[in-house]
């Protein structure tokens, strides 16, 4: 028992989520550091005599770690690592991984009490999402242009939700009305999350208009499942986690009463597995010379798209000029780019409180972390942890990105700030027709009763997979 009271203990430490349990005092209220302007002949335009000797790590097997390297082996300036890592441990980051060239070149003061406990990933599961449409995809098991309805159940849904696409699913462009706040109030409680999106009205026309829903990837998800014909969570484990050495007793994904999981959040993964994917994404889908993802996918889910250019598949994107943000408090069009201290390929999961996996390929470069926030912007929407990128990004990666010896990387300079938008609508992310049984919820379904049956299958499987990855947990 006493084995199993110390992993109890280590990751019901995390789980909490939001707690800042981990976070140490000096951390609550940090103080902005500013990152220090590259003069003169800077560090990153300093090449080597042979580039070409920078380390080159293999990715790991099941059961190894991430190898590690020297910042100064993979052509980075130690120094402007260790800055990094101070602005991130003082900017309430629980877990911070560098990796470059495949190797871990440094890690965050608080790693090795978080790196092995699940924590909520929030948003950044609607990557995942992405991830695993891509494999159902090369798999020839759907197409992106499909309607949706191609894939659902007999009447369920009318013909306009069925002909929405799985492409404007993967794009935020279904049309649906959102609410985020009410979307996610009802985590665990809600009956089918799968109906109460296709009972949502359409207030867009699909294809159209970018609004950052959180049914949307909930219904993807189920539509990959469908179209698999597996469980979601079994299909993601053989062909995703498990070929990348992430095993299915280190994490645990929620569902709702019906056993649907969901597609926008719930997903809680210890920092070290999380890293994986970031990992996976930055060697273009490949792992160990076996192939996860196609080319193919990989390239579409991470471009532009014309409704939001700071937007793909499911990931945030650096590439556009121009970003429409998430309803919270209130959407808005930032004249910009994601992170303008970084360069225009990287793309990133992005998730809330700052959960993120930022993929660099030009570089060769993957940072992940986890935290608690940490903007300090007078910006609503960015200490909402809101806003697709503010000053945390951008101050951060000032810094590390100094340190780049290998080839040139511009500094904009400070972030220049964001002009909020005080035009709130509450209803836009807290809509009381979405809420439980409102009168845009599920047909036929309510607090108890959902299709004329009681659902128990999620509660059930969502108690057996917390139970399993407290069994699995690993420091």
């Amino acid at each position: 028992m006493g084995r199993f009271t110390a992993r109890l203990a280590g990751v019901l430490a995390v789980i909490i989520g939001t707690s800042g349990l981990l976070v140490p005092t000096s951390a609550a209220a940090p103080a902005r550091a500013e990152a220090p302007a590259r003069t003169g002949t800077p560090a990153s335009t300093e090449i080597p005599a042979d580039p070409g000797a920078a380390t080159q790590c293999a990715l790991p097997g099941a059961g190894e770690a991430v190898r590690r390297a020297k910042p100064e082996d993979v052509n980075l300036d130690p120094a402007a690592v260790r800055e990094a890592m101070r602005y991130a441990n003082t900017h309430l980051r629980l877990s911070v991984r560098i990796h470059r060239n495949n190797c871990e070149v440094g890690t965050g003061a608080l790693d090795p009490v978080t790196q092995g406990a699940p924590w909520n990933v929030w948003s950044s599961t609607k990557g995942v999402i992405s991830m695993l449409t891509g494999i159902a995809y090369d798999h020839g098991k759907l197409a992106l242009d499909d309607p949706i309805g191609k894939y659902l159940p007999a009447g369920w849904g009318d013909r306009a939700h069925r002909a929405i696409t799985v492409r404007q699913l993967l794009t935020e462009t279904s049309g649906l009305s959102e609410a985020i706040l009410s979307e996610a109030a009802t985590t665990g409680t809600d009956a089918n999350v799968v109906r109460q999106a296709l009972a949502l009205p359409i207030e867009h026309r699909p294809g159209t208009n970018f609004e950052y829903s959180q049914r949307t990837p909930d219904l993807l998800g189920y539509v990959v499942q469908r179209a698999v014909g597996e469980d979601l969570q079994e299909f993601a484990q053989r062909e995703l986690f498990g070929p990348i050495g992430i095993p299915d007793n280190s994490y645990f994904w929620l569902r709702d009463r019906s056993g649907n999981t969901y597609g926008y959040a719930h997903l809680f993964i210890p920092p070290r597995e999380f890293a994986r994917l970031g990992l996976l994404m930055q060697n273009n889908g490949s792992w160990q010379g076996r192939r996860i993802i196609s080319d193919d996918y990989m390239n579409q889910a991470r471009q532009p798209t014309t409704t939001n250019p700071c937007y793909g598949f499911l990931f945030w994107v650096n590439k556009g000029q121009r970003c429409v943000t998430a309803d919270i408090p209130s959407e808005r069009t930032l004249d910009r780019r994601m992170v303008p201290s970084a360069p225009d390929d990287m793309f990133a999961q992005v998730g809330a409180f700052q959960q993120n996996n930022f993929v660099i390929p030009s570089l060769d470069m993957t940072v992940s972390w986890t935290g608690l926030g940490g903007d300090l912007a007078p910006d609503p929407q960015a200490m909402l942890s809101a806003s697709p990128g503010a000053d945390l990004y951008h101050e951060f990666f000032r810094i590390l990105l100094r340190g780049v010896r290998d080839r040139p990387v511009p500094d904009p300079g400070s972030f220049p700030g964001d002009t909020p938008n005080l035009d709130v609508n509450p209803v836009n992310y807290l809509d009381p027709r979405v809420l439980l049984n409102g009168v845009a919820a599920a047909p036929d379904c309510n607090l108890l009763v959902c299709n004329g049956t009681v659902p128990t299958k999620g509660a059930l499987r969502n108690a057996q997979s917390i139970v399993n990855a407290l069994a699995g947990y690993r420091p």
